[in-house]
């Protein structure tokens, strides 16, 4: 009976944790989106203010910087918030608003990050404030910041999937939970994902990614994904050439303000310039898809590469975020772009693309591939999982002097 009781306590704290978890990505995607409706739609309509968007930027980043000055540098980035969590059983959560103000207020500059690093430590290091409170009632409460993590990523990701597999793929040392233990993951991911659909259904906000069509295979299209695969680990090695110089160069820098101050003016510069470089991607890619062939081959070509450059220079800067949006969003711009060159059916380019870049620099194709199904038909799995992992196959991480983890 004990026993028994001790698995019905689970089950409930496990739902309310998933419950809990949805809400808060939730709540934080939907200030995030009046933030930037407010400073980047009605605040523009009523001003007639010029290099707006350099301004903005600037004096925003040097608001980061004093921000950072007083707490700190957050939030840590998604494999360190991983990394302590496994090597320590847990993260702390001494500062969990620090770290959601430090999460948000870069995404509302237009920073080209996304918003699953400071969510997911913001949401672990509760789950482990929970779980101390239970120890005494629950035996493995130990377990729920580890299930609190999966359940972020799935939901702001819109995968479930992806946010059972992500933390444990790749792991020397990783092993499936017992059967008891996945059903809990289960269980939080799906009250998570669910309570984070409602809430958007009941507010009329959106629910996801667009959906890319897929007019279905022809036997050239092998041979066609192969160069493309190329061009997706093309653009990986770009990414974490663009990495490496940036931390080089911003590590001369030393004093926060300062550091976010030429991030930020970077930001509004290139932001000028090229509109859909900033943000994380999301919405963006709804632009590409409905007018790439206005925008031309060469620009989205441009944009994709400065994209990945754009990541880079906010996440040196410490105006940091995740990178998972806006690499998908740079693989979408280049795969559109080649469709328009050999001209083959554009998901097929955007799909095969997009997962070698990320399979290039994450290394674990099975997530890649559950991650991009929020955009891309299940007929496509195969060739997604192909470009993945030989994306994956070169060892470009570690070329690069890293290891190759997702951020």
């Amino acid at each position: 009976m004990a026993r028994l009781k001790n698995k019905l306590i689970g089950i409930l704290y496990t739902v309310l944790l998933g419950i809990i978890t949805g809400a808060i990505v939730w709540a934080f995607l939907r200030v995030m989106n009046l933030g930037i409706g407010f400073l980047w739609d009605f605040l523009p309509s009523k001003l007639n203010f010029p290099f707006y968007t350099v301004g903005v930027c600037l004096f925003g980043s040097v608001l980061v910087g004093l921000y950072k000055l007083k707490f700190g540098d957050y939030p840590e980035e998604l494999t360190v918030v991983l990394g302590k969590l496994k090597k320590n059983g847990r993260y702390p959560y001494h500062n969990l608003f620090v770290i959601l103000g430090a999460a948000l207020f870069p995404l509302l500059l237009g920073a080209s990050i996304g918003p699953e690093a400071g969510l997911t430590g913001v949401i672990v290091g509760l789950c482990c404030w929970v779980g101390d409170k239970l120890k005494r009632y629950y035996k493995e409460s130990e377990d729920l910041a580890a299930i609190g993590a999966s359940a972020t990523l799935a939901t702001i990701f819109r995968s479930p999937m992806f946010g059972f597999v992500e933390p444990l793929e790749g792991e020397a040392d990783a092993k499936l939970p017992k059967a008891s233990k996945t059903v809990l993951y289960i269980l939080a991911i799906l009250s998570s994902f669910g309570i984070f659909i409602l809430l958007n259904k009941l507010t009329g906000g959106s629910t996801g990614f667009p959906a890319i069509e897929f007019g279905g295979y022809e036997l050239i299209h092998l041979l066609w994904a192969i160069l493309l695969t190329l061009v997706g680990i093309v653009l990986g090695a770009l990414f974490l050439a663009f990495e490496k110089l940036t931390h080089f160069l911003f590590g001369f820098v030393k004093n926060a303000v300062v550091r976010c101050a030429i991030g930020g003016l970077a930001l509004g510069l290139i932001g000028t310039l090229l509109p859909l470089t900033m943000f994380s991607g999301e919405h963006e890619i709804e632009k590409v898809l409905s007018d790439g062939r206005t925008i031309g081959v060469i620009m989205l070509l441009v944009i994709a590469v400065v994209k990945l450059f754009l990541t880079n220079v906010c996440i040196a800067s410490w105006l940091k975020g995740g990178h998972f949006f806006p690499v998908i969003f740079s693989g979408i711009a280049a795969g559109y772009a080649f469709s328009m060159i050999i001209g083959i059916d554009s998901g097929l380019c955007m799909a095969v693309v997009t997962a070698a870049l990320l399979g290039s620099i994450i290394k674990k194709p099975v997530a890649v591939t559950l991650l991009l199904l929020i955009l891309f038909p299940w007929q496509l799995v195969p060739v997604m999982l192909g470009a993945a992992a030989l994306g994956g196959f070169i060892d470009l991480p570690r070329l690069f002097g890293k290891s190759a983890k997702a951020e």
